[in-house]
């Protein structure tokens, strides 16, 4: 194989794919790119997990001679990052080797055959839909947070999507770690009806938001089968994820879903979130709490910790009902927080030991709950 690439095309598709591939690896192939070049100037670069894949396509300045190679996917990024902005790329293979050269400079790595690169085989993939770059990237910075990294409940470890049948269809997506819930509402698209329900594991989510970042301007081509689902974005030629779902069964999160929460708390998320976060700094890992004491007029946090003494501030905010004190994890409270864009936000509460509901409004998108903590 012999092929000519610019450097910048070259580093692109390299930083795609390459992140898929783990550091540590006790399977030598899977450290590696494949490298595919077809004549026409079409260029093929695939790394893979074995429970993730990504499939990115370039165009080459010329393929002298087609053909196919793996070659350490971490080292090839590393060089091609820094050769000099500009420059045009050759990789030439012969000999179990892969001679790269730029300008002055010249490398040499050892490589794999072609032929002991895994490949995931997608099979039928009978549910197809599109969705808005813009929408599918919201809807994973609005839910990933609540992803649980406990390996025992490994469940957890992604984003439910599932479609209901409510308001003329949604498609819903979930995450939850047990501690809070997260959950982001979207019409049905045309083609989700009947799909199965999905779990979309945490590393598969991450992959796939970095790759939003540079095509949010189209649409995201999703197909999906009970077992895999596979990302095409930017259309023909563009980058193509492919992953494994998790095999398990999703918790019924909307039970834990409060209703009858009747005391209704008004305040301006960003001045909430740097309260918390100031009397949140003599938190230890014991106290991690924080207490909300809840008036008229204002919310009152406090942070009491053994080794570092208290914190209080207090918040200005609209509340009807009787004064009440409940606890949350700081932490979990400011990554909610975080997650609000409106002015107001509305915390419903019921009492000191029952789930909170927040949310933007009645009609936003995005709905969150955060069992209390004891304080």
């Amino acid at each position: 194989m012999k092929v000519t690439i610019e450097r910048a095309e070259l580093l692109r598709s390299l930083s795609h794919v390459q992140s898929v591939v783990e550091r540590r690896n006790t399977i030598p192939i899977l450290s590696n790119v494949l490298i595919e070049a077809g004549d026409g100037g079409h260029v093929r670069i695939m790394a893979t997990d074995l429970d993730l894949q990504v499939v990115d396509n370039l165009r080459a300045n010329a393929v002298d001679s087609a053909g196919a190679i793996t070659v350490s996917a971490h080292l090839l990024f590393d060089i091609a990052r820094k050769l000099p902005d500009g420059s045009e790329v050759s990789l030439e293979t012969g000999d179990n080797r892969m001679v790269i050269k730029a300008g002055r400079s010249r490398f040499t790595l050892p490589t794999l055959p072609r032929d002991d690169f895994p490949v995931i085989v997608e099979g039928d993939l009978p549910t197809s839909f599109e969705l808005a770059a813009k929408t599918l990237a919201e809807l994973i910075d609005r839910t990933r947070f609540a992803i649980s990294t406990e390996e025992t409940r490994y469940y957890l470890n992604g984003i439910f999507f599932h479609v209901a049948d409510e308001d003329g269809g949604v498609l819903k997506a979930a995450a939850t770690d047990g501690h809070r819930l997260a959950r982001f509402t979207l019409a049905r698209p045309a083609g989700a009806e009947g799909m199965p329900d999905v779990i979309v594991p945490r590393k598969a989510v991450a992959e796939l938001r970095k790759l939003l970042e540079e095509a949010m301007e189209g649409n995201v081509q999703i197909d999906l089968s009970p077992s895999k689902i596979r990302f095409a974005l930017g259309g023909e030629g563009g980058v193509v994820l492919t992953s494994k779902l998790i095999d398990g069964t999703f918790p019924d999160y909307s039970r834990v879903i409060p209703t009858g929460n009747d005391k209704l708390l008004k305040v301006d998320p960003k001045s909430l979130f740097a309260g918390v976060d100031r009397v949140a700094t003599i938190a230890t890992e014991k106290t991690r709490a924080v207490k909300m004491g809840l008036d008229a007029d204002k919310v009152t946090l406090t942070v009491t910790s053994p080794d570092n003494g208290n914190a209080v501030e207090e918040v200005s905010s609209q509340y009807g009902s009787e004064a009440m004190e409940i606890g949350f994890n700081a932490g979990y409270l400011k990554d909610i927080l975080q997650q609000l864009n409106k002015d107001t936000v509305e915390l419903h509460f019921a009492d000191a030991g029952a789930p909170t509901l927040i949310r933007e409004d009645e009609s936003s998108p995005a709905l969150y709950v955060l069992m209390p903590m004891r304080v």
